[in-house]
């Protein structure tokens, strides 16, 4: 008997709890787990208590040195889900939009700065001549300078730091050149003009080159969509203003305001991502490889990967350039498919002030034309942007110049209704044929050679569109319509040219020249 047992008067009935029976509580050995030792709940552990009471594992949003996710920049990105597949979907917006905005202010300013500067020469010299000839050293220089550039860009490891200096060097000499009209002979003023024409590629294949880097592959079609109408918007706001600027304050004041919107572009230049490093191929790649040439004898470039071996001179892979348009087939039709739609254009473009004086009733409704096919090309990208499945690149582009021919038929009738409707048919093909040949050259340029063949490209679309120009001028003072007939000529051959060798589906495969002297070919 227990001592509490002995303590009981006789005859009062067992204590509760006493004999087999009691509570488990009052056992020496087996008390309850609330009360051992080792084992209590785990609650009360030292080192596993619940993970909220965690020293060092407490909930992220109870933590004073890591806040909530929600405002931690590092974070953010996982926190959220992805909007691109590839992660950091909120980073890629916001550089798309940056981009997207330097394009629209730089490229807005190119297009002023042609009109602007032909005013300018025409009030400060007085000569018709004189002006023309300063917005033809521009332009042909333009046509000039886009292949080095594009050299550069490529062996540049932060092309967005080149990209800004050449906008800078743009816009700096358009200030210029205004400031050397009618104070400085007409040479050193076109001097100035040529070095601010080979500086600008730099708006339009330049910043065209890197938009790759700035979104992920999965949304790039729809980024070149965008990328392509920020073209059709300077097209269309470019002149406006130029004309309107210069009415208000002066064809002066129209030259400062377009370099000040090409100015306007440099922190969204330098924004732009680096250029990766060149590397080695993977080891999947190497048995597939080819020998190449002999290893070249130059100097590695500046900025490349640890261990690169030495790289070629600037006249060299400008050399390359060329030839990856030349024998990649499909880059090598859409490229000259737009050189020849660009002379068509630039005929166009030669019969507008006649088209408004002789049809519409005015030469400045000419101005208005061009207008109207801006709009019309911004319209229908904009509408082409929300396709969910975009047709081929190819068969864009040639049903888009195939328009652009009826568009011009349409114009030589010389009917008012026709001018009209042809100029907004005009502009319904020029937006998507300029998307898609922008889809051609990413798709087609390897990544070591994408700067020069967007620059090169555009540069012989320049080049077009002046010999079009020119060519058409003096048929344009005898017949508008007959200019206009042989500008839908010209949009019929470029058709035809699309059309040579499309049916072969298997196109001679790529050869990428690889950093370590192996040329690896790809499908």
């Amino acid at each position: 008997m227990g001592p509490a047992a002995l303590a009981r008067p006789a005859g009062s009935g067992p204590a509760p709890g006493e004999g087999q029976d009691r509570p488990r509580t009052r056992s020496g050995d087996d008390r309850p787990r609330t009360r051992s030792g080792d084992d209590r709940p785990r609650t009360r552990s030292g080192d596993d208590r619940p993970r909220t009471r965690s020293g060092d594992d407490r909930p992220r949003h109870r933590s004073g040195d890591d806040p909530p996710r929600h405002r931690s920049g590092k974070d953010r990105a996982r926190a959220r889900p992805r909007r691109d597949g590839s992660g950091g979907g909120d980073r890629r917006r916001y550089a798309l939009a940056r981009y997207t905005a330097g394009a629209v202010a730089a490229r807005t300013g190119d297009e002023m700065s042609g009109p602007a500067l032909l005013l300018a020469g025409l009030a400060a010299t007085g000569s018709a001549v004189t002006a023309a000839t300063l917005l033809a050293a521009v332009t042909f220089a333009a046509a000039a300078g886009g292949p080095l550039l594009g050299t550069l860009l490529d062996r540049s490891t932060r092309p967005g730091r080149l990209l800004a200096g050449a906008l800078a060097g743009y816009a700096l000499a358009l200030v210029v050149i205004l400031l050397c009209l009618g104070r400085v002979p007409i040479g050193p003023t076109l001097a100035i003009a040529v070095l601010a024409g080979l500086l600008g590629p730099a708006v339009a294949g330049g910043w065209t080159s890197q938009l790759p880097r700035v979104v992920p592959a999965g949304r790039l079609d729809r980024a070149n969509t965008l990328d392509a109408m920020t073209f059709n918007a300077a097209g269309l706001l470019g002149p406006v203003l130029a004309g309107g600027i210069a009415l208000l304050a002066g064809a002066d004041t129209a030259v400062v305001v377009s370099a000040a919107l090409v100015a306007l572009a440099l922190p969204a230049a330098l924004a732009l991502p680096e250029a990766p490093p060149r590397s080695l191929p993977s080891a999947a790649a190497l048995p597939t490889a080819r020998p190449a040439v002999p290893p070249p004898r130059f100097p590695n470039r500046p900025g490349a990967a640890p261990g690169a071996p030495p790289h070629p001179s600037v006249l060299a892979e400008l050399a390359a350039g060329f030839r990856a348009i030349a024998e990649t087939g499909p880059l090598a039709r859409a490229t000259t498919a737009s050189v020849v739609s660009c002379a068509g254009q630039g005929a166009f473009l030669a019969c507008a002030p006649l088209l408004g004086e002789q049809v519409l009733g005015d030469a400045t409704h000419g101005t208005l034309l061009l207008a109207v096919v801006a709009a019309a090309a911004l319209a229908t990208n904009a509408l082409s942007a929300r396709l969910r499945t975009p047709p081929r690149p190819e068969t864009v582009l040639g049903v888009s110049t195939a328009v652009l021919a009826v568009a011009l038929a349409l114009m030589a009738t010389y009917h008012p209704l026709a001018v009209v409707a042809g100029a907004v048919l005009l502009g319904a093909g020029e937006g998507p044929q300029l998307t898609a040949l922008f889809a051609i050259r990413h798709r087609e340029a390897p990544d070591r050679l994408r700067g020069r063949i967007f620059t090169t490209g555009a540069s012989l679309k320049i080049t077009g569109f002046a010999v079009g120009a020119a060519a058409a001028g003096p048929l344009a003072s005898h017949s508008p319509a007959a200019a206009l007939a042989a500008a839908a000529a010209v949009q019929l051959l470029a058709v035809l040219t699309l059309s040579r060798g499309s049916g072969r589906r298997n196109r001679p495969a790529r050869t990428e020249e690889c950093d370590h002297g192996i040329a690896v070919r790809q499908p």
